[in-house]
């Protein structure tokens, strides 16, 4: 390749992707569907008038946001805990639309799995890189 002045550049070369371990991938994905499913139920809280519509989509939208964001984070200590304050903010959501306690308890229940099942499956995994001298 060359630029206008006719030198050559180098051509530009991918960072290597992070590993991303089993435990972070699966919280991950667990907030996104959070944050998918968070929109139904602003617009119940709309339509059933529990609370000013400004107020109903403003909160809405923040927690979709949020729980976007958070997804981002899992990598880190500091993020997963995020994530166990974020599930038990959606237990709290109940209080405005008593049907959100069974959403968070499935929701925290599908997070609680993933937490295990992934730190199982990073073990396993680390025990196999291990055993074949990769690490």
């Amino acid at each position: 390749m060359t630029d206008a002045g006719g030198a050559s550049r180098p051509p530009r070369t991918r960072r290597p992707r992070r590993d991303r371990g089993a435990r972070e991938s699966l919280l991950s994905i667990t907030l996104v569907l959070e944050a998918i499913m968070f929109f139904f139920p602003m617009l119940v809280v709309y339509g059933k008038h529990t609370l000013p519509a400004a107020l109903a989509f403003g909160g809405g939208l923040a927690a979709i946001v949020v729980l976007a964001l958070a997804s981002r984070m899992t990598g880190s200590p500091a993020g997963v805990w995020f994530g166990w304050l974020l599930q038990a903010a959606i237990l709290a959501t109940g209080f405005i639309e008593p049907f959100m306690v069974v959403v968070g308890l499935v929701f925290l229940a599908l997070w609680v799995f993933c937490f295990v099942k992934g730190g199982q499956l990073d073990r396993q995994n680390a025990a196999r890189r291990a055993a074949l001298g990769e690490d």
